[in-house]
């Protein structure tokens, strides 16, 4: 069945430009239907686990930028190193004239990829796509404001499931950057890049920020920062529950944790309970008991190698064209063109 979708014209520029268009395929109540069925799978059973994306409610996101200034936390000054110095090679390698982001955000650091392929005189269009529809049409205005020449085409979605909405026409140019790939699951992030690819033409070329191994203290270090800022971050999921389920969790209840796993290559964002508890969710009549040292697990950040990267693209029928990494080594990015 295809899904409903509204498609919106914010703005009708001056001087015949393209106006910005809106399609949504997050309705209100998906979130929180999506929300119930995973804490019921995830929550009431063992071991306990969260997606992270619960975690960026708008308090969410807020301490999470806050956690990107903290000197601890390097990727995402590491990223904005590698764009700021090869910008201009993403544009000229890729040759897309769309640039579509996925997770956009502020679109802060996705500015850089823009001036570069406006400077090269190939830019067109610009698809923000992201799960937050209030947050995407304001920001889809201001970028069809600073980028008079182009169209704004946003996506409301989740791009775990929406991936086939991405418009198509043109040369295509997919960033997905901060590391968010290692938020997945390897079984996870194969589905992801094999659904991707399957949506791209040849030529078409994804750009993939990742987060590199590195020495096991700084890796700590950046997600248990001795301002707290992180802790607080992960104990934020819990007043999402409280909030969205009618839960009666104690944030102070739970101890932040973020040990790095050697076997699976990932740092794993842990909330440990420090008694032994019950809390009761109003919305789905439903108990969770939580023994004393008990792990509720909300977040996994995968780091890797470049043969892994590679050898995970290649199995998705995208190979790579460039790695590009900032001087210290600690973070990269990779341009992957889709085989003919």
């Amino acid at each position: 069945m295809v899904e409903a979708v509204e498609t919106t014209t914010l703005e009708e520029k001056p001087n015949g430009f393209p106006g910005v268009k809106v399609e949504v395929y997050v309705r209100p109540g998906d979130a929180r239907r999506a929300l119930k069925q995973e804490v019921l799978e995830g929550l009431c059973n063992t071991p306990k686990e969260l997606s992270p994306k619960w975690l960026y409610d708008e308090r969410g996101s807020q301490l999470f930028d806050d956690i990107t200034r903290l000197p601890e936390y390097y990727p995402t000054r590491r990223e904005r190193e590698i764009l700021l110095a090869h910008a201009g090679d993403v544009a000229r390698l890729s040759g897309a004239t769309t640039l579509i982001e996925l997770g956009s955000g502020t679109s802060e650091k996705t500015r850089l990829l823009l001036d570069a392929m406006e400077e090269a005189g190939q830019l067109s269009r610009f698809v923000p796509f992201d799960v937050s529809e209030s947050f995407l049409r304001r920001a889809a205005g201001t970028l069809a404001r600073e980028y008079p020449g182009i169209s704004v085409h946003a996506v409301v979605g989740d791009f775990e499931h929406h991936l086939n909405r991405l418009p198509q026409g043109g040369r295509r140019l997919v960033a997905f950057l901060g590391g968010t790939i290692g938020n997945l699951k390897p079984a996870q992030r194969a589905r992801f890049l094999a659904e991707l690819s399957s949506g791209l033409r040849p030529g078409d070329g994804l750009l993939l920020g990742t987060d590199l191994i590195k020495d096991r203290e700084r890796l700590y270090a950046a997600y248990n920062d001795s301002a707290g800022v992180t802790a607080e971050f992960n104990r934020n999921v819990l007043r999402v529950l409280n909030r969205e389920l009618g839960a009666d969790f104690d944030p102070n209840g739970f101890e932040h944790f973020a040990p790095f796993d050697e076997h699976n290559r990932w740092v794993e964002m842990r909330l440990v309970s420090r008694r032994e508890q019950t809390v009761w969710m109003q919305s789905l009549k439903r108990r969770v008991d939580f023994a004393a040292g008990e792990v509720l697990r909300t977040e996994v950040s995968c780091k890797f190698e470049q043969h892994r990267v590679e050898a995970e693209l290649d199995a998705a029928g995208l190979g790579l064209a460039a790695w590009w990494t900032d001087e210290a080594g600690d973070f990269a990015l990779s341009l992957a063109l889709k085989r003919g």
